[in-house]
């Protein structure tokens, strides 16, 4: 144990404060610091000069080893989100006075103001705080504001005999802004003179920035989303898209940062920019082309402010034309740059990026089954639902021929346009093979047509549901496959290949029942009349009960087909079925309804709960006017019940009162009144009591 050498380790931490650490340029900076070492950036001469001071300061005959991180803390933007994965802390509700203490507990603190305007003030106050609290710092401190090159918008070339010279950092004392973006640039000014007081305790930095791209976009989402949805034929270009914009992928930027954190420049003020002298037309003509339609036009710059998708930040930086050349950054700092050219030579892994950060990946399903088993029917469903494109074989070719045809009188020549004779080549070999063929294509043809389509960029960024092809295997394997060179398989194959397989079953006496009933309007002319559709159902058994069929070629792939058996005909609508697919395939992986279609969807509902709610008063008002009349109708019945009651006890009464009056005259009266005479005959001292005793003995029940 003696002899083993203890290797032993300082570790370097470093706090990093960021502010807003859940919006776009603050959370790939902080995820960037986060996922890296404390000094990893350093040059070899300086991590030379490193190792050396730490054989100075370590007692050890080994050197101690440092290892430092990074430890993000920071507030948040949307003060209800989740906490990240890449944040020691998250500060919400904060007071100034808890946020100031919270910032002199961090080595360095990022303020980025390139995202939200409202953040110039905050950060005004905490670079002015810290450096009222310099002098009582633990330790030396680092403030970096991340700009935005709209503060030299306005500047005038280097060399007005040769505007082509760029601008470099030597000249920013002479940059003017863009007159929406004075805050800035006063605050810009602000943090460099505040960190010239004492550098020891307190350094100060301004990191201007290009227009930030890459990891799912933010200044340039409207047309990497506009291209990849296919919401228009063509990508708009404002203006006459001449001007050149100086751009920076958002992880250069954070490698900015990183070599600032780490060798503390002389330099207080830097350009964060690419190579690139890329023009807003190359931006989004690259774009078009790589995501979309492959086609852009020029729109009027009033057009602009119609676009709801953008701020005003963001047309404001459209529409910069600046040269840059960040020479301190490409001099002096170790940046390994992810796209160091720029976002038109680096398009396709800045694609990549967008599709994977948002995570709008294509769903490709094939749907297998017999005639008249439901398959296009559940895909139409599912392709609403998952909003991916129908590819039926009929449909396609019919949809390619139109295609070629209007290539051909159109005569191609635009830029991005079709080749013309190639067009009209294969148009005529089309039309040629079908003739040959009686109106049917060669599996050749078809499979061409089928894969052009599968290739297309809807199905590319979307996906699709495929139905109705492949039948066979060798259709399968010319489909997913190019001509083969061994074992190699084309590699825009794998881009194509289905996902999911569905393969739907139900018996023949199922499926000939529901042709049956369907009605004679539908069945009339189609594949789905008696004679066709026995031939179609023979034909599809037959050949999936070979060796070789569709579904052997997917398990070869190790796509393991889903088998779903229809075994009653009370779902008519295929929802069970959908809902099955649903379950297999998954949550959908696109943006969801656009804005457009969210405000229709809003009206509709709107519409359907003033419908609902007239409907609702319309019945109250219904219940209320009957049950007013059902009220009025007892009311009316209770009172002619009443009356006839009355009437009852009247005559009741009456007939009682005749016995009672005949008893009276017969038996009481003629007593009563001999008592009467007898009182007055007699004049007793008690005359009541006498009368009483009278009429007791008189009674006639005693007799």
């Amino acid at each position: 144990m003696a002899d083993e050498k203890v290797e032993t380790f300082r570790y370097l931490n470093k706090r990093v404060f960021v502010n807003n650490v859940d919006t776009y340029a603050s959370k790939y900076v902080a995820k960037f610091l986060h996922s890296c070492v404390v000094g990893a950036s350093l040059s070899d001469d300086t991590e030379l000069e490193m190792e050396e001071e730490e054989n100075k300061l370590s007692p050890h005959d080994e050197p101690a080893k440092v290892k430092g991180t990074f430890q993000i803390v920071g507030t948040l933007a949307d003060k209800t989100g989740e906490k990240s994965s890449f944040t020691t802390e998250e500060y919400r509700h904060l007071k100034r006075e808890e946020l100031l203490q919270h910032l002199i507990e961090c080595d360095v603190i990022i303020y980025n103001i390139t995202e939200c305007a409202d953040q110039i003030e905050e950060a005004t106050w905490a670079v002015t705080a810290l450096h009222d609290k310099l002098n009582s710092f633990p330790s030396p401190k680092m403030f970096i504001l991340i700009s935005t090159i709209m503060t030299w918008a306005m500047s005038k070339p280097s060399d007005p005999d040769d505007p082509m010279i760029p601008l470099t950092e030597e000249n920013y004392r002479r940059r003017r802004p863009h007159p929406n973006f004075k805050d800035h640039i006063s605050l810009e000014k602000l943090v460099v003179k505040l960190g010239k007081t004492k550098t020891s305790q307190f350094s100060t930095y301004v990191v201007a920035s290009g227009l930030q791209y890459g990891m799912g976009e933010h200044v340039f989402h409207y047309f990497f989303k506009t291209a990849w949805s296919g919401m228009v034929p063509r990508l708009p270009v404002f203006g006459d898209g001449a001007n050149i914009i100086p751009t920076i992928h958002i992880n250069d930027l954070a490698g900015v940062v990183q070599n600032v954190i780490d060798q503390k420049p002389n330099l207080h003020y830097l350009l964060a920019t690419d190579d690139s002298k890329n023009t807003l037309e190359d931006i989004i003509w690259a774009i078009a082309v790589a995501l979309g339609p492959g086609k852009t036009q020029n729109v009027s710059k009033e057009d602009t402010f119609l676009t709801q998708e953008l701020t005003q930040t963001d047309i404001d930086s459209l529409f910069v034309n600046l040269r840059f050349e960040a020479a301190f950054l490409k001099d002096n700092f170790n940046i390994h740059w992810v796209s160091e050219t720029g976002i038109v030579e680096n398009i396709q892994q800045v694609v990549e990026e967008f599709r994977h950060t948002r995570g709008l990946l294509p769903i490709r399903i094939f749907i297998h089954g017999p005639p008249a088993v439901g398959k296009s029917t559940i895909a139409d469903k599912l392709c609403k639902h998952y909003r991916l494109h129908h590819v039926k074989l009929k449909e396609t070719i019919t949809e390619t021929l139109d295609h070629l045809e209007s290539v051909v009188r159109m005569g191609g020549g635009e830029k991005g346009g079709e080749d013309f004779s190639g067009a009209q080549e294969f148009l005529e070999t089309l039309k040629e093979n079908m003739e040959q063929n009686g109106g049917q294509l060669e599996d050749l043809y078809v499979t061409r047509i089928i894969r052009d389509k599968l290739m297309s960029k809807p199905c590319s960024n979307q996906g699709y549901i495929l139905d109705g092809f492949p039948k066979t295997y060798e259709q399968a394997k010319d489909l997913f496959y190019a001509e083969e060179d061994g074992d190699d398989s084309d590699p825009d194959s794998k881009k194509i290949i289905p996902e999911f397989v569905i393969s739907l079953d139900a018996s023949n006496e199922l499926l000939k029942e529901r042709v049956l009933n369907l009605p004679e309007s539908l069945v009339e002319g189609t594949s789905y009349s008696q004679e066709r559709f026995l031939r179609r159902l023979n034909r599809f058994r037959a050949s999936n009960v070979e060796d070789e069929t569709v579904l052997n070629f997917f398990d070869e792939l190790e796509i393991h087909p889903e088998h779903i058996e229809i075994t009653s005909s009370d779902d008519a609508e295929y929802l069970l079925v959908t809902e099955k697919v649903i379950q297999i395939v998954g949550k959908p992986r696109n943006y969801g309804p656009s804005t457009e279609e969210l405000e229709a969807e809003e009206r509709r509902q709107a519409d359907c709960r003033l419908r609902l709610q007239a409907a609702e008063k319309a019945e109250a008002e219904h219940k209320e006017a009957m049950e007013a009349e059902q009220r009025a109708a007892r009311w009316e019945q209770w009172s002619q019940r009443l009356e006839e009651v009355k009437s009852l006890e009247k005559e009741l009464l009456e007939a009682q009162s005749v016995l009672i009056r005949e008893y009276l005259m017969t038996s009481v009266m003629p007593v009563l009144a001999q008592g009467l005479i007898e009182c007055c005959r007699i004049r007793p001292d008690d005359p009541v009591d006498f009368l009483a005793e009278f009429l007791f003995k008189s009674s006639p029940q005693f007799e």
